[in-house]
């Protein structure tokens, strides 16, 4: 089997949706030989910040010398993005920020399509036994996995991980996770297995609460990263022991990122033997370089200005808007081009953005989550804001290219809008 048919099977388990529950994942792994009873993993779960404080924990190992896998989703562009290899320390691997090679991808579908097929199993499912199998065939000496949906039934939710990180939890997936602060926890906060080292972001009380009691039960050793954050003047440092203060300074934009790599120096210094303060500051500055992370207030085109976020929830709209605002007034003109999965929060994420620009457009995404055109008009028509249709988001953005140089456009509401559109500006 070739890669692109590989991959159209692959896409194709979409059809099945999203099946919470570890029977399937379990099963598939065993058949598998269990390839995550080999991998010592951090596992991240978390509304916001996932993929950013992944990258920087896996660029702080790959700094320190380690080869290291990551497992994140989406992916942008192309699929291979979601099971990356990296190897610091001059490693003979070949580099950094491997993606998974196109052969391995066709030859696991190709040599497991029988049991993929009698079992029923889902895209993500079966994109993360890939990913487990991979690594431990590539002997990583650590790996760093993202949750999917949810944590206690999410497909990763397999692992019995070396540290267990929560980067933030707020209202999202409520049709599933449930509807209340403390239920979405609950759901989280199920990734944490006996006697586990527990870290943590600024969490509300109530999700704090959660997480305390999950430790107790389970005696885990919980870290806070306020409780190792020093502010200074302008300065945001990490107390990295009793006399040494790191300057946290990542090249990503927002306060909130500075709280991602912070988190990450704090798991990565209370996980593994790494003295060298040096390999926690290259591992944030270099972290774009070294994962490849991606549409985090991430600057597409400059004069005009194009921005890509992946701002998917009201928290995440939050953040944005909190740094936008510090750049908003050198531009006459703003526009935003939304779209969003009909499972999120659009109508308060809608509110929140509308008094900042001056012409909204929404549009769709070619996804079976995503909400259409039509019920996103619907929403606006309902909340009183002021839109238009993009039919073809790829076009809006290559002709606002040729606008004004004061000018500004954002692309935000789903990972899978600024994939698509980026998939189609490469072809």
């Amino acid at each position: 089997m070739d890669l692109e048919t590989s991959l159209q099977k692959l896409f194709l388990l979409h059809t099945f949706g999203i099946k919470l529950g570890l029977e399937n994942i379990t099963g598939f792994l065993q058949h598998l030989g269990n390839p995550q009873k080999f991998l010592k993993a951090v596992h991240i779960a978390g509304s916001n910040g996932k993929g950013s404080t992944a990258s920087f924990i896996e660029s702080i190992l790959q700094e320190s010398g380690f080869k290291v896998g990551l497992y994140t989703s989406p992916h942008f562009v192309k699929f291979n993005e979601r099971i990356v290899i990296s190897a610091g320390g001059g490693s003979a691997y070949g580099g950094n920020g491997k993606q998974i090679d196109d052969e391995y991808v066709a030859a696991f579908i190709s040599d497991n399509e029988k049991y993929i097929d009698e079992h029923q199993l889902t895209f993500f499912e079966v994109t993360t036994a890939m990913a487990f199998e991979y690594f431990k065939k590539m002997e990583v000496d650590y790996c760093v996995i993202e949750t999917g949906l949810g944590g206690r039934l999410d497909a990763t939710n397999v692992l019995d991980a070396l540290a267990v990180v929560i980067t933030s939890i707020s209202l999202e997936h409520t049709n599933v996770l449930g509807d209340t602060i403390k239920k979405i926890a609950e759901e989280k906060i199920a990734i944490i297995k006996d006697e586990t080292k527990v870290f943590i972001s600024n969490l509300p009380k109530t999700a704090e609460e959660v997480v305390e009691a999950r430790c107790l039960e389970t005696k885990s050793t919980l870290y806070r990263v306020k409780d190792y954050i020093h502010l200074s003047d302008d300065e945001f440092n990490f107390k990295f022991d009793d006399k040494t203060l790191l300057k946290i300074n990542p090249p990503l934009r927002g306060r909130y990122q500075k709280y991602n790599a912070a988190l990450a120096t704090l798991v990565v210094s209370k996980t593994f033997s790494i003295p060298d303060k040096k390999n926690y500051l290259n591992g944030i500055s270099n972290v774009t370089k070294n994962t490849g992370l991606q549409g985090r207030y991430e600057y597409f085109h400059k004069n005009p200005t194009i921005i890509f976020d992946s701002a998917h929830n009201p928290e995440g709209v939050e953040n944005f808007l909190t740094e936008f605002n510090t750049e908003a007034n050198l531009y006459r003109k703003k526009t935003l081009l939304f779209s969003a999965m009909r499972d999120k929060a659009i109508d308060n994420m809608l509110t929140m953005l509308a008094d900042y620009f001056d012409e909204i457009f929404i549009t769709g995404i070619n996804y079976e989550r995503a909400a259409s055109i039509k019920e996103l008009s619907e929403i606006c028509d309902r909340i009183k804001i002021e839109y238009k249709t993009a039919n073809s988001p790829i076009e809006l953005v290559r002709k606002f290219i040729t606008k004004p140089k004061d000018e500004c456009l954002i692309v935000l509401g789903s990972m899978y809008l600024l994939g698509e559109i980026k998939t189609g500006l490469l072809r």
